[in-house]
Formats: structure tokens, C-alpha cells, sequence
């Protein structure tokens, strides 16, 4: 099978472009192994501030690990507001987009909303970033929605936090990630999907749901076949670095090389989707795994819903939003893309945010 220049330079956009692009006809492309660097227990974390955005003066921050329930550690960052006054705080867990790490926008709302009042928990999930888990660069549906309650586990084992009053926070493909999660995980009493992607929608359907089932087979049959390769070799293969423009890119996807690939926004060189790509076989388990099929079960906790006007994905948040039982709520910002939520502070926002975790997770009187 040969593969078309266009086709080669779409699978060349970002992580969620290119599971897109994994549900249509795609030839072996040769890539470098995902490899096998040896991860125990014990990370080796960063010390530095090593954030695409600054450091706040009205948060303290700490690197902190903990176990999800398959034993594999993670690596988070802990920002709590320095004006707490020795009383218990509700909490939040951060995480996303798909591809991206603590470093990046999780982080960004984490510490944003820490300034409010919050004590915010931003983590790497497993297989990428500082955290654990082998080998690099796996997404799993399965394994990243426990990785959602095991944040959830760790904030409330923490002196400072109120355990009966959790959020979460899920940042684009992480948004239904979120969402499968929290609809499991009852302790959760409140969650916000921004600029959501649904991975399993996409990667099985792709945008728009344009793939047909004679597609969806074809796909299958490759990554199936991708196996062979990848258990002959004893390591999984890696797609094309992601973002690296050539030219001809549908907007959107110069939209994420614009804040992936940029110095100046949000690169990071342990972001999957600013320096490396995901395992070529990472799709799988998502394409039979769908996260929205319990989001109905989310009530009678609230869910909150933000996507931008012009962004390409508005669709996931609307028809998850039509999907969800109420008490719900979809917020869509004018004027804003999909990757304008990600760090634009004149755009994310953060005053309905921190309204809707105040109301929703409000102290008992």
C-alpha cells in the first residue's frame, strides 16, 4: 500500500490529528522505536521550574508521585494558595490535553485555579512525561481513566483537602477521558471538559464520524498487522513527530503546531505532541472502547462544558453536552479556536470556572 503526500503530512500534525488519521488507509512508516528507558518506582523529577508559563507569587508548589491502582507511579505537581488559613480546601484534579504534559496547560489552569482558592493537582499520565509505566508513549482508555481516580486518591489523602469535596478538570482529549471517569468514580463531585475531544469517537470514527465501516476494517486489518512488527522487534513503533508543518495543513492543525512547536506559547520537549508521537498500535483499544456510553450517569453531579466558537471540535462538546443528564451547562467562547483554551488567558474562563467549582463544591454550612 503507498500513501499520498497529503496523507503523509496530515499524519504529521498532532497526537489527536493523527489518531484521526489512523481510522483511514495508511501505509507502514518506518519510525523510531518507542524504546524501553528503565522507569521504577522511584522517578527522577525535574526540580526547576521547568513550565511554559511563570510562577506564581500567591501559590506554593511542590513535585509530588503517587501509584495508580496498576501499580504504575505518577508524577504531579501540587499548587496550593498560600492564603489557605488553615482550613480544609476542595481540590482539583488537572489533566490534558492528549499528548501534552503537566508543563503545559494542565498545569496553567492548575496553578490559575490554586490563585482562587483551590488546592489543584496537575498530573503526567501513564507511559509519558516524568510519569511512569512502559512502554513510553501508550495511551490506554482503561489505564488513563484510573489514572484520573488516582489522582483523585492522592488529593485526598492531603492533610489540607476536604475529601468530600473533589473536582476535575479534563483539557481536550483528557475532557472525555474526564468524563469516563467522574461517570465511575463517585466520589468526584464536579467536573469541567475544555475544548474536549471524545478519543475514542475520534480514532474509531474520525472527524466528523466521515469513516466508513469498510474503512474502520481496513484500519483494524493494519494495526493488527502493525503488531507483528512490533512484537518481531520487542518494541512498539513511534508515528512522525508530530506538528512539524509542511505546508498545505488544514487550519486546525497549524493552529496546534502554533502553540506545540512554539518557544514562545507551548512547547516542551517532553510533550508527546511537541517533540515525539504516540505508539503507531495506541489506537486500538480506544476504537472498541467508547467513553461517552455512561456520561448519563454523571447526574445529579454537574458537569460544565467550554469550547471555543471557531474551534474544529466544538462538535464533541455539543453532542456530549446533548448526551449528559442535567444539571449540565456548555459554555462556547466567541471568537476562540480550540487551541486559544489551552493557554489564552484572555480567553479561558477561569471566573466561571472557579464560580462553578465554588458553588458545586461549597464547604457544608
Amino acid at each position: 500500500m503507498t500513501i499520498s503526500l497529503s496523507r503523509k503530512r496530515f499524519l504529521q500534525g498532532s497526537a489527536t490529528a493523527f489518531a484521526a488519521a489512523l481510522v483511514g488507509p495508511q501505509a507502514a512508516l518506518a519510525a523510531p522505536s518507542a524504546g524501553s528507558s528503565s522507569r521504577t518506582s522511584t522517578l527522577s523529577l525535574t526540580s526547576n521550574w521547568d513550565k511554559t508559563f511563570p510562577k506564581s507569587a500567591k501559590v506554593d508548589h511542590r513535585k509530588v508521585t503517587f501509584k495508580n491502582r496498576y501499580g504504575i507511579t505518577l508524577a504531579a505537581d501540587l499548587y496550593l494558595p498560600k492564603n489557605r488559613a488553615n482550613r480544609k480546601l476542595a481540590a482539583l484534579a488537572v489533566c490534558g490535553p492528549f499528548g501534552a504534559v503537566k508543563e503545559q496547560s494542565s498545569g496553567l489552569y492548575a496553578q490559575t485555579l490554586a490563585e482562587r482558592g483551590f488546592a489543584t493537582l496537575a498530573f503526567d499520565p501513564s507511559f509519558t512525561g516524568e510519569s511512569g509505566g512502559e512502554p513510553r508513549h501508550v495511551a490506554s482508555p482503561d489505564i488513563n481513566t484510573e489514572d484520573v481516580s488516582a489522582a483523585v486518591d492522592f488529593l485526598g489523602l492531603q492533610p489540607v483537602v476536604d475529601r468530600e469535596r473533589i473536582g476535575v478538570v479534563g483539557i481536550c482529549g483528557w475532557g472525555g477521558i474526564a468524563l469516563n471517569a467522574v461517570a465511575v468514580d463517585k466520589r468526584v463531585k464536579a467536573v469541567v471538559a475544555s475544548t474536549m475531544y471524545d478519543m475514542s469517537r475520534v480514532m474509531s470514527k474520525g472527524y466528523n464520524d466521515s469513516v466508513t465501516a469498510e474503512q474502520r476494517a481496513r484500519t483494524l486489518e493494519q494495526l493488527s498487522r502493525q503488531r507483528w512488527q512490533d512484537a518481531e522487534k520487542a518494541s512498539p513503533d513511534l508515528g512522525p513527530v508530530y506538528n512539524e508543518l509542511k505546508g498545505g495543513e488544514p487550519q486546525f492543525m497549524v493552529e496546534y503546531a502554533g502553540y506545540y512547536k512554539s518557544r514562545q506559547r507551548g512547547f516542551h520537549p517532553r510533550a508527546i505532541n511537541s517533540n515525539s508521537s504516540w505508539t503507531l498500535t495506541t489506537p486500538l483499544s480506544f476504537m472498541n472502547a467508547p467513553l461517552m456510553t455512561h456520561i448519563a450517569e454523571i447526574s445529579p453531579r454537574p458537569i460544565l462544558f467550554i469550547h471555543g466558537e471557531n474551534a474544529h471540535s466544538r462538535y464533541f462538546s455539543e453532542t456530549a453536552y446533548a448526551a449528559a443528564a442535567q444539571p449540565k451547562e456548555l459554555v462556547i467562547i466567541n471568537g476562540a479556536n480550540h487551541v486559544d483554551l489551552y493557554d489564552r488567558m484572555d480567553k479561558i474562563p477561569f471566573d466561571a470556572i472557579a464560580g462553578f467549582f465554588d458553588k458545586h463544591l461549597k464547604a457544608p454550612a
